[in-house]
């Protein structure tokens, strides 16, 4: 779950960091004036984009954290549940970790051959080091830090569904 969850995170930082960027060159074309340092960019309609794209992109990751734990615990009881959530909370840290510290290691990287290293700005190292950071960035500054969200989210949820599955459970 923590995995699905993350893939999830991270292709809605992708959709709306595309929709920006088609914002951006829209703004570009239509008001020359932006790179010429004389007409101020729509900075509105930019945030207006990343804001709904955050809260549209995470409709699907939201779901999943409230409908699988109610699934499972109604199809398979209150012990699966419990299955779950160690499962998720044993491969969401270590997940949560390594997103974090790896995002922030490319990050890093690219800051290091930016002060000259390995050949510096627009070298191969900085062109490699570009595209790690941009899939570091969602890693260490959605995917990562909602992990936790999601152990807490889902670890709170099935507690309060607890009866509901026992009960199911003296149906059968």
């Amino acid at each position: 779950m923590p995995f699905l969850f993350s893939s999830q995170a991270i292709d809605a930082v992708g959709k709306a960091a595309s929709e920006m960027v088609a914002e951006v060159r829209r703004q570009f074309k239509e008001m020359p004036g932006i790179l010429e340092g004389t007409q101020k960019p729509d900075y509105g309609k930019a945030v207006d984009i990343s804001t709904k794209s955050a809260l549209k992109g995470m409709v699907l990751p939201g779901i999943i954290v409230l409908v699988v734990p109610i699934v499972v615990g109604v199809l398979m009881g209150p012990i699966a549940v419990g299955a779950l959530v160690i499962g998720a909370t044993l491969t969401g840290v270590p997940l949560a970790l390594l997103m974090n510290t790896g995002g922030g290691a490319w990050d890093n990287a690219k800051k290091h051959i930016e002060n000259g290293n390995f050949g510096g700005k627009n070298s191969p190292a900085h062109q490699a080091a570009v595209v790690g950071d941009t899939v570091g960035d969602p890693f260490k500054d959605t995917a990562g830090p909602s992990l936790h969200v999601l152990i807490k989210l889902l670890s709170t949820l099935s507690i309060v569904f607890i009866p509901l599955f026992i009960n199911l459970l003296h149906l059968i």
